[in-house]
């Protein structure tokens, strides 16, 4: 794909795979050594996602050669998190409702939500989390990534 007809939403998609690939990668490692089931280590998937919004962000602006709309940017970010939270949401369906159903077990135990916990609210917990994320992440993003001149609207154009 050239470089020149990279619009904010296919730049989104792309890197919201990725990161999506790395929050799969780190939660299949955690599964493994065990530490899948300890919620508070799902702040790691956070600053995998920093990661990507920023990654996609600055793939975009210099895409651009430097000059990238205010509004471009942030929504290459929400969209970047927006499809990173779907593609580990469906993950995680596919994970605690077909290769290992104990897990939902270990994470109820703990009575942080309760024994009302299904694969269902984790997926739509997973996708509200993200989004949420990601729309704060953008916006901090977007105070560095924005262009160097760069002026806030002063009335309707």
């Amino acid at each position: 794909m050239a470089t020149t007809h990279l619009t904010p939403e296919t730049n989104g998609v792309r890197y919201g795979l990725f990161t999506a690939g790395g929050m799969m990668l780190y939660f299949l490692l955690a599964s493994l050594f065990g530490l899948s089931e300890q919620i508070e280590l799902s702040f790691l998937n956070g600053v995998i996602m920093i990661i990507g919004i920023c990654m996609a962000i600055s793939h975009y602006k210099r895409s651009r050669h430097g000059r990238m709309p205010y509004l471009h940017g942030f929504g290459t970010g929400i969209i970047t998190a927006g499809v990173a939270s779907v593609a580990f949401g469906f993950f995680f369906i596919l994970y605690a409702g077909v290769l290992n159903r104990h897990i939902m077990d270990g994470i109820r135990a703990q009575d942080l939500f309760g024994f009302d916990l299904s694969v269902t609210i984790a997926f739509l917990a997973i996708i509200l989390q993200g989004a949420m994320t990601g729309v704060i992440i953008s916006l901090i993003a977007m105070q560095y990534y924005k262009s160097p001149d760069h002026k806030p609207m002063t009335g309707l154009e």
